[in-house]
């Protein structure tokens, strides 16, 4: 590969750490056998308060690498904190940030750097092999990830499912271009990525009040998406997972405790629907339920509920706290004063242009609305598309917020939905 040459590294590699000095000794090896030459990169160690002889693992690595430390203490999982101190320290134009026990071959750094030559605004997702949410490991990989270079690795088990990156299918689905998808971002993966560090700064870095495991990468991704950033898979510059023990249930229940924060941060339709996702599923099944989103978003934008809700409001007590989910782009004038929900950030916008009402952009599915926070809820027909696959979720959320929920008589003969009793 030819790179122009600049004063300094071109790459700074930061790798988070906490208590795992014998894999981060096999880290910082395998960085120290790239064929990127070392005056292009440099490698910051950032400590989330080891105990261990993490600190002499680096001082060791120095030998044969640039590379710098930075410890915080320990005060419980911040995976974001150390991530940002790293990046704080780093000189180079592109970050990378690399995980403690994802061992590379020795082109992993030039393949990161390719993907940056242009110039562009792009957050590379690298591949990753072995590693799958649900904590399953392929046979025979820990020993092999131990005493095997890690080309030899993936030459050894690239032909199994259980190895492959867990993100696979969605990479097949969109046929590893990852400018295809409405919602790349659910893609990238803090454990192997690069981006611009003007990129990485300008957006804050990452939100140091994510503690504990999961989604600070999502949120920094969703951040990054909403800014004009693109996102490309690299799938030369890959890594693998070395297995080791996780308490799957425990970091699972800080997972959901990091899920409520994204959804208080960023209280809109796709952050909703991985709210969704993650009571049931997993967050990387975003793609397809986020089309339907868009593709009956542009279906109802015409659809009006103004006269639909009309004849429903005698039948209502407006008298207390009323809030309309799927209000479109213009309510009843003798609606008083209401919190209006709509998927439809434009339409959303006409319907409280010059009016008391407050809206949020918002399918209904997990709204930024308190417990009781209305007396009436109501539901319109511009739902209808949405029902077959989330009526269920909404009819739960309007019951969440509001002490009485009322479906209109169009919203029901179009999905034949029971009202509420």
């Amino acid at each position: 590969m030819s790179t122009s040459i600049r004063n300094g590294p071109q790459l700074s590699v930061i790798i988070p750490t906490f208590n795992r000095s014998r894999m981060l000794r096999q880290t910082l090896h395998n960085l120290a056998r790239q064929r990127l030459p070392t005056e292009l990169f440099e490698v910051i160690v950032a400590d989330d308060g080891s105990s261990d002889d993490t600190r002499a693992v680096v001082r060791e690595a120095a030998r044969t690498l640039r590379i710098r430390y930075h410890f915080q203490p320990d005060e419980g999982y911040r995976v974001g904190a150390a991530r940002n101190a790293g990046a704080g320290m780093a000189t180079a134009p592109i970050l990378l940030f690399l995980d403690t026990g994802a061992f590379v071959g020795p082109d992993y750094l030039e393949c990161h750097l390719a993907e940056h030559v242009g110039g562009e605004r792009t957050a590379v997702a690298g591949y990753v092999y072995g590693y799958d949410i649900g904590g399953v490991t392929t046979p025979g990989l820990s020993s092999a990830a131990a005493e095997l270079p890690p080309e030899q690795v993936v030459a050894r088990f690239a032909g199994e499912a259980s190895f492959a990156d867990t993100r696979q299918p969605q990479f097949l689905d969109c046929d590893f271009d990852l400018g295809r998808l409405a919602a790349p971002w659910v893609l990238f993966w803090g454990m192997n990525c690069s981006l611009r560090a003007d990129d990485f700064w300008r957006l804050g870095g990452f939100d140091e009040g994510f503690r504990g495991w999961g989604l600070e990468d999502l949120e920094f991704a969703y951040r990054m998406f909403k800014d004009g950033v693109g996102f490309r898979l690299s799938r030369q510059a890959w890594a693998v997972h070395a297995p080791h023990e996780r308490d799957m249930d425990a970091l699972m229940v800080d997972c959901m405790v990091n899920l409520r924060r994204l959804v208080a941060k960023h209280p809109e339709p796709p952050i909703e629907i991985v709210w969704r996702l993650m009571q049931r599923a997993s967050p990387l099944d975003l793609e397809i339920s986020y089309q339907v989103l868009l593709s009956w978003t542009d279906r109802a934008r015409l659809i009006d509920v103004a006269d639909e809700l009309a004849p429903e409001l005698p039948r209502l007590d407006l008298t207390g706290r009323t809030v309309v989910v799927g209000a479109g782009g213009r309510v009843p004038a003798a609606l008083p004063a209401a919190t209006l929900l709509d998927f439809d950030a434009g339409l959303l916008a006409e319907a409280t242009a010059g009016t008391p009402h407050v809206g949020h952009h918002t399918i209904g599915l997990r709204t930024p609305l308190d417990d009781d926070a209305a007396d009436t809820v109501v539901l319109t027909s511009r739902l209808a598309g949405l029902w077959p696959r989330w009526g269920e979720a909404l009819l739960a959320e309007a019951h969440r917020i509001g002490r009485s929920v009322h479906l209109t008589d169009a919203l029901t003969r179009r999905t034949g939905a029971a009202a509420p009793g």
